[in-house]
């Protein structure tokens, strides 16, 4: 199924059963986004491609804490679902077990231009010489910082290491503003992602090909020695996403590490985490003199690494294989902007657009309004520039594990909060950056 002229076999074929009215096999779609108001959205989503198609899909929620579980029963009685919406996590092994067809995943993919999908996206799913499922939308976590003031200042926007340090030097100045807000708090699930994406962004990981792989000492020490210098710019005690947040929205830090989703908050859309910078909980101003960064370097790594998640459509070895892809292709087609609006603040478009239309889906997205109490299209609360930066950094998304396969070792090696723990004694004090580093490597290698 890699012949050259398979692109267009799958495009007429699709095409075909997009215009006619043939009797065709039924569908099940099994998805995570099980909130009443997304599964609304996913199944007036399934009901417009019925009307063009003729295949009924059956749209059926699954909480995904149960997906793996439940995805294994159905594989061993011959049962699973023709298409499944599911994160980076199982694309992999479930392509090694034998629960995917990823060739199918892989002609869609084909179909709809390769070159219009976040590479980084693909990459993250890479099989053989197949991609596992079909990338569907994803986000990276960014550095959320005063552009106002880093303007005010003549600082460089804090991509790299060496800029956020100079960014301290100029901003700290507590307890009226701090540098940063670091995560401090060991068994906090948000320090590890944040120390995750730190280390990626100089180059570092606890994996290789092989399983294990003992840190570089020489990068690590540089992750060290920059996340010591952020801490000592944040305020004391054990912070993690709450404080961050509750600082930032203050206007008392100058830089944070926030997920995608702080997006409408800070436009002062949701009541219940409202900005404080002034006495309009509405206000859209600390919006406005905002800036992110997706793409983060190191000086071992200057070009960088976004930390990022991707979700995916996965087209499984029991499926009605023509009518699931037909289905996937329509999703990630003329229905994609609807599949991107089921969350728009958290759904960054992985497919940039057509090749007629480059920027399609993302001018889309930009226009879907986000926000809980009150709305607005984020094109509307962020300028074109921050717009760019927050998709673009699914193009360089990343995570351990995933290029060197060694993603389920990878996900307990984090888990294990061992490197948060180790971490937090350097900021401390209590062992220096070698001593560190040599703990760190002696604890991960009994990880299994």
């Amino acid at each position: 199924m890699k012949d050259l002229f398979l692109k267009p076999l799958v495009l007429a074929f699709i095409s075909l059963m997009l215009s006619t009215s043939i009797t065709l096999a039924d569908i099940s779609f099994w998805t995570t986004e099980e909130q009443p108001d997304r599964l609304a959205k996913q199944q007036a989503m399934a009901d417009q491609f019925q009307a063009e198609s003729g295949i009924s899909v059956n749209v059926i929620p699954v909480t995904e804490s149960d997906l793996g579980t439940r995805v294994t029963a159905a594989f061993a009685a011959g049962d699973l679902p023709d298409v499944i919406y599911h994160p980076l996590q199982y694309a992999l092994p479930w392509a090694e077990a034998g629960i995917l067809d990823t060739e199918a995943a892989t002609d869609v993919i084909n179909a709809l231009g390769a070159d219009t999908f976040a590479q980084g996206a693909l990459n993250m799913a890479a099989y053989e010489d197949d991609t596992a499922s079909v990338p569907v939308d994803g986000w990276t976590q960014m550095i959320v910082y005063r552009k106002d003031l880093f303007d005010a200042n003549g600082l460089a926007p804090p991509n790299t290491y060496a800029n956020v340090l100079a960014a301290l030097e100029a901003l700290h100045n507590p307890p009226d503003m701090y540098g940063f807000v670091a995560a401090t708090k060991v068994d906090e699930n948000f320090m590890s992602q944040v120390l995750e994406h730190v280390f990626l962004a100089n180059g570092v990981s606890p994996v290789d090909s092989n399983g294990f792989a003992p840190l570089d000492v020489a990068k690590t020490t540089e992750v060290l020695d920059f996340y010591r210098a952020i801490a000592q710019a944040s305020p004391p005690g054990e912070l993690y996403w709450s404080q961050s947040r509750e600082l930032y929205f203050a206007g008392k830090a100058a830089m944070i590490i926030w997920s995608p989703f702080i997006l409408d908050e800070l436009a002062g859309l949701r009541d219940s985490a409202p900005p404080t910078i002034n006495d309009d909980p509405t206000s859209k101003e600390l919006a406005s003199k905002t800036g992110v960064i997706a793409n983060f370097a190191g000086p071992s790594n200057p070009d960088g690494a976004a930390w990022g998640d991707v979700r995916y459509f996965g087209i499984t070895a029991d499926a009605n294989t023509e009518e699931a892809m037909a289905f996937v292709n329509f999703s990630m087609n003329e229905g994609y902007t609807q599949t991107l609006s089921i969350a728009p603040e958290g759904k960054f478009p992985v497919r940039s657009g057509t090749a007629d239309e480059p920027d399609k889906f993302t001018m889309a997205w930009s226009n879907l309004e986000v926000g809980v109490d009150r709305k607005a299209p984020l094109k509307d609360l962020y300028e074109a520039s921050v717009i760019a930066d927050i998709v673009g950094g699914l193009a360089v998304a990343q995570r351990w594990g995933v290029d060197e396969g060694q993603l389920s070792l990878a996900s307990k090696i984090i888990n294990s909060q061992i490197i948060n723990r180790l971490v937090r004694s350097y900021i401390d004090g209590e062992m220096d950056a070698a001593a560190t580093i040599a703990a760190m490597n002696e604890e991960l290698a009994s990880v299994n």
